[in-house]
């Protein structure tokens, strides 16, 4: 899925490194199929209260069989719009309660979960101000897939409002992603904020098209 990013900085010359700067004219860039599904993420960010992770993995976790002394995990995407089914029977999802969003199940709803104040701090930390977003039609699949970049935008001025209502729309979502040691504790791998490549546009208040 990154063969885009990877072409597209291949054909401007761009050096891979993993510096926290610009990557072209002072801009940061990104690349995306024309109504593609992969999926981005924007940040990590563990919720609220402390030990949230732990009490979520022992409670709705399960065996996973890629360790050895049953260790439990819990793996799951979730969104505002439908529940996702655990293999252990239970569904979860987020959804926005007193000004939050909070995990729940179809019965109750878990004191875990983000504020606002913790999201947008999170948000401002991570994400550029200003992108160069270049799309492409692409053919084929794998090693043989070819892109034509035919569409680029200068986008400006995030909008945390709107990103806000697009967790509440179900646009973005929450990957929880915790583990545990060989020792029973809880390994967080990063709670992600995920988003549509083809839906990242709309994150911005200004978008001018240049190509």
């Amino acid at each position: 899925s990154t063969g885009i990013g990877y072409t597209l900085e291949t054909l401007l010359d761009i050096k891979e490194n993993n510096f926290q700067q610009p990557d072209l004219l002072g801009f940061e860039l990104k690349s995306s199929r024309n109504n593609g599904s992969s999926m981005l993420t924007m940040f990590t960010l563990s919720p609220n209260p402390p030990r949230s992770n732990s009490k979520l993995r022992e409670k709705y976790g399960y065996i996973s069989a890629e360790y050895e002394n049953e260790r439990k995990v819990l793996h799951a995407t979730l969104s505002t719009q439908r529940f996702t089914e655990m293999s252990t029977g239970i569904n979860l999802k987020v959804i926005e309660h007193e000004n939050k969003i909070h995990i729940a199940t179809d019965n109750e709803i878990e004191e875990i979960y983000w504020c606002r104040e913790r999201i947008q701090k999170a948000f401002n930390r991570k994400i550029k101000n200003s992108i160069i977003m270049v799309k492409a039609e692409t053919r084929g699949a794998g090693v043989d897939e070819h892109f034509l970049f035919n569409e680029v935008y200068l986008l400006s001025g995030f909008d945390f409002d709107h990103f806000m209502k697009m967790i509440i729309e179900g646009k973005i979502f929450i990957d929880l992603r915790i583990g545990q040691h060989r020792n029973g504790k809880t390994h967080d791998h990063g709670t992600a904020f995920r988003i549509k490549a083809s839906d990242q546009i709309h994150l911005f208040k200004n978008i001018q098209q240049l190509i």
